[in-house]
């Protein structure tokens, strides 16, 4: 599949570039985002910026979804955003590098880790997606080199395993402090932010969710909508982060009822949140 428009390859100088972020900048181009479930729970994400024709491919665990979707779409895939190494993040990196000549952005710090990675990005950088911005946050603790994208103007964050619906990623290679300080990070952002996580695991963080925060109404609520939805055979991937901020317990270790219910009032959101993680890594609800 050739790239659109002619647009460069990865070796080319006309690609878009990594620069330093500027408070008000107000993008010119809404996102059109399309969900792809692959695997066994997975999701990548296409990203079409259509000023410039340009698509993105956020986290492809393989080639063949994405590249499919794309060309049923009349797009072809431009880039590759990957929020951090996992396999079933950039699996599909090199192929649809191959077949698309596409350039593929991650993170800065795990940059040896990021399959065919051309463009480096890391805290406090912005990269221009066509007339797209994307702020770019170090979010580390599911791996030391985590990143997120936030594209303001369309409401859109990309956080890959850094944050969950109801829940968040296992800490592999950080601490409890470094993933409280990245989910801190995010939950700043605003409650209008769509959050495109990478995978479909809602309904069992609901389930436990509910287990470290019953007296939450909202929550209550919220779980039994899943099940709904799931029953239903309905994707619950993306929501909301002001729903996100009411009803998820890794984002409200500072919350007392939540370190109450874990046996610690009174103790430091990071203590809460560990304890809040450690039940969570054991629980089989």
């Amino acid at each position: 599949m050739a790239p659109a428009n002619g647009w460069p390859g990865s070796g080319a100088v006309l690609d878009s570039v990594s620069i330093p972020f500027a408070a008000g900048y107000v993008p010119m181009s809404q996102l059109e985002v399309v969900r792809i479930p692959v695997l066994n729970d997975n999701y990548v994400w296409l990203a079409h910026e259509p000023a410039q024709n340009l698509t993105a491919a956020v986290d492809p665990a393989v080639a063949d979804a994405p590249l499919a979707e794309a060309e049923r779409r009349g797009w072809a895939i431009t880039h590759i955003l990957n929020t951090h190494h996992h396999g079933d993040h950039t699996g599909g990196n090199r192929e649809i590098k191959a077949a698309t000549g596409c350039t593929i952005v991650g993170p800065r710090a795990d940059r040896d880790r990021i399959p065919g990675i051309d463009i480096e990005v890391g805290d406090g950088d912005a990269y221009d997606f066509g007339n797209a911005r994307a702020e770019v946050f170090d979010v580390p603790g599911h791996t030391r080199g985590h990143i997120a994208y936030w594209f303001a103007g369309s409401d859109a964050l990309f956080c890959g395993d850094t944050l969950f619906l109801l829940g968040c990623g296992r800490l592999f290679e950080g601490t409890p402090a470094q993933m409280w300080t990245s989910l801190g990070k995010l939950r700043a952002l605003p409650d209008s932010a769509n959050v495109y996580c990478a995978h479909e695991y809602t309904q069992a963080n609901a389930r436990f969710a509910v287990t470290v925060d019953p007296a939450n109404a909202d929550l209550t609520a919220r779980a039994a909508e899943i099940d709904r939805m799931r029953a239903a055979g309905i994707a619950t991937v993306p929501g909301k982060l002001g729903v996100e901020k009411r009803t998820n317990p890794f984002l409200r270790a500072d919350d007392a009822g939540v370190a109450a219910t874990v046996g610690l009032a009174g103790g430091s959101p990071v203590e809460v949140f560990a304890e809040v993680r450690q039940r969570k890594d054991v629980f089989r609800g």
